[in-house]
């Protein structure tokens, strides 16, 4: 069922679990395009409804699915405060991957059922960056965007069924993802005609978050620059 504002949406997966709930926030003019905002492992929190708020004064109907919904419906963690950044350690542990990428898929038929909108790009952040490339991999997306994803090289089997453009941006500092994992990326993916990677010396994984410690503005700005220019590209081009 759709809305006809910013605010939540009910989606029915595609196992029949149950419906889960997603952010939308919605462009004041014509839709370009939509695009799905995969969170991080803090859920769909302030700095994932902000970056919504950003593609749509981009143009584009921006969607971020509860992801967790089958765990804990809802969650929204700080990662700048201990405790809670160790609950979402707890629930990326838990979390089932396949079926996030399932949901995922559910995502993008129902915004181009219920919404009426064809073109639909993913942008994704920390394990979000992993599901961006999953969802490249497996879904029927239309472009897709990971930032500082984590144990991508232990997906590259998987690049052959990349039949849409997929940018990764790469911290090349990231506690997360050591240089020789970054290097096997590059190796893996560098010749894959899909793919574009992006590397950015000097900052650490989650430097393009939106609020909190972890972000590095000068490369922030760089990649969400890439990245806007890409979705316009391949989603309004």
């Amino acid at each position: 069922m759709s809305d006809t504002s910013n605010g939540q949406v009910s989606i029915q997966s595609r196992d029949d679990a149950g419906p889960f709930n997603a952010y939308v926030a919605r462009p004041d003019a014509a839709t370009k395009a939509a695009i799905i905002v995969i969170q991080e492992i803090f859920g769909v929190n302030k700095g994932i409804r902000q970056k919504c708020d950003k593609l749509a004064a981009e143009g584009y109907l921006a969607v971020a699915p509860d992801l967790f919904w089958r765990l804990e419906p809802g969650i929204e963690l700080d990662p700048d405060v201990e405790q809670e950044f160790q609950k979402a350690l707890e629930h990326m542990n838990a979390f089932d991957q396949d079926a996030g990428i399932k949901d995922i898929q559910a995502t993008i038929d129902h915004i181009r059922k219920a919404e009426s909108v064809a073109k639909v790009g993913a942008v994704g952040y920390c394990l979000g960056g992993r599901l961006a490339y999953m969802t490249a991999a497996r879904t029927d997306v239309d472009a897709s965007v990971g930032y500082y994803g984590v144990g991508i090289d232990g997906l590259l089997r998987e690049k052959e069924a990349i039949a849409k453009p997929l940018m990764l941006h790469i911290a090349r500092e990231d506690g997360f993802v050591d240089k020789d994992t970054q290097a096997k990326m590059h190796k893996g993916l560098d010749d894959q005609p899909k793919v574009t990677l992006h590397d950015y010396e000097g900052v650490d994984h989650g430097f393009a978050t939106e609020i909190g410690e972890r972000r590095d503005e000068e490369a922030a700005q760089l990649a969400d620059k890439r990245t806007s220019e890409f979705f316009a590209r391949h989603l309004t081009g």
